[in-house]
């Protein structure tokens, strides 16, 4: 038996005796419609009236200047990284923990991370430790901020709103500002996550949604980048475009460009769940909550929203007493067919970054030994 009944709550929770996933897509709205209109209309490629309707949406839920879709989360995260200035050489500042698709954007670009610890508070990219990791390693010149000894550009800083919490946006704008460095949000978890009222993803100079089919809202695969301004998102748009310029008929691209269109077909499907994202987050809050009580009286942290925010509850999650109580709960929940996960290994664990410069990771480090991801898909739909 698992420490505090876990399998019996969740499928208490689920109202199921069969496997449970993580998170699974739900559909239960106008997806088959949407995406049967798309193929009626032969509009299934990168052009279609739901491209820019789903474009549209996400500019209405975020409050940003201009969103432009794209294919996938990274390749969301490679366009705002490149349209914040990022160049091959450059450094980077991010988090260890994270998901690896964060540091493979960097990786495409010939970018290099450095990684800081996380907040005990959020998860994410903490500033005092961004701070302490920049007046030790940077200083402040004609270029902006640079390496005190490869004179490598900090050319921006990716914090990351882990399983939807935001991070303490406003610290991480201040060091920035003081550093000149820009703000880049990895905010691929976090669509429907407010900080202080405002949607995560538009404090940056630019952010980065993802809507792989595990997030809160799936376009079966897709992202979005979000854009201050509809200048900045008019030049993002024509980069993720092939950088084609437009013309009646000839073929003229004036720079090199990425072909990270979004499907229309995907663009169908997104719109359909965009229309039940209310109703979504309410069930995951809903679903935090019943977790919260659950876990209130026992050894195991159940990881809340910071006070400063509302958080869409992407992916719940305990911090476990210790490593050995975190290992009994994973294999047990997952040989009964209760699905839970660690979180993802740090990333200068990993051969292609383990040579990556770094701070002191503390937090980071107690934290991936003693977290689960436990089931999160809506409950009651």
């Amino acid at each position: 038996m698992t420490p505090l009944n876990i399998n019996d709550f969740v499928r208490d929770l689920y109202a199921t005796n069969e496997f449970i996933p993580l998170h699974a897509p739900t559909f239960c709205g106008n997806e088959k419609g949407y995406v049967t209109q798309t193929i009626d209309s032969t509009f299934v490629s990168s052009v279609g009236k739901f491209v820019d309707q789903f474009e549209t949406q996400i500019e209405q839920i975020t409050g940003t200047g201009k969103a432009v879709a794209t294919v996938n989360g990274t390749a969301a995260l490679h366009t705002a990284l490149h349209m914040a200035g990022v160049r091959a050489g450059d450094l980077v500042i991010t988090q260890a923990l994270t998901f690896v698709a964060t540091c493979n954007a960097l990786f495409h670009m010939g970018a290099e991370p450095a990684f800081v610890d996380v907040s005990e508070k959020s998860l994410g990219l903490c500033p005092k430790a961004l701070e302490l990791f920049l007046q030790e390693h940077a200083v402040l010149s004609e270029n902006g901020a640079v390496h005190k000894k490869t004179k490598q550009r900090f050319q921006a800083v990716v914090p990351m709103h882990t399983f939807g919490h935001p991070v303490e946006l406003d610290e991480l704008q201040a060091v920035c500002s003081k550093w000149n460095i820009a703000l880049v949000e990895d905010a691929a978890e976090s669509l429907g996550s407010y900080y202080k009222g405002v949607h995560t993803g538009t404090f940056g100079d630019y952010g980065a949604i993802s809507f792989n089919g595990n997030k809160i809202i799936t376009t079966g695969g897709g992202g979005v980048v979000l854009c201050k301004s509809a200048d900045s998102g008019a030049k993002t748009k024509h980069i993720t475009t092939t950088a084609k310029v437009p013309h009646p008929f000839e073929f003229y691209h004036d720079e090199a460009g990425f072909n990270y269109r979004m499907p229309n077909l995907n663009a169908a499907l997104g719109c359909a769940q965009l229309e039940q994202l209310e109703m979504f987050i309410d069930q995951k809050r809903l679903l935090a909550s019943q977790y919260q009580s659950f876990f209130k009286s026992s050894d195991f942290e159940f990881v809340t929203e910071p006070e400063y925010a509302k958080s869409n509850y992407w992916l719940n999650a305990i911090i476990c007493p210790d490593k050995e109580s975190r290992d009994l709960v994973l294999q047990e929940t997952n040989a009964a067919g209760v699905m839970t996960r660690p979180i993802w290994q740090l990333m200068h664990r990993l051969p292609m970054f383990k040579n990556a410069l770094r701070g002191e990771l503390t937090v980071s480090e107690q934290i991936e030994s003693r977290l689960i991801n436990l089931p999160s898909s809506p409950i009651g739909l």
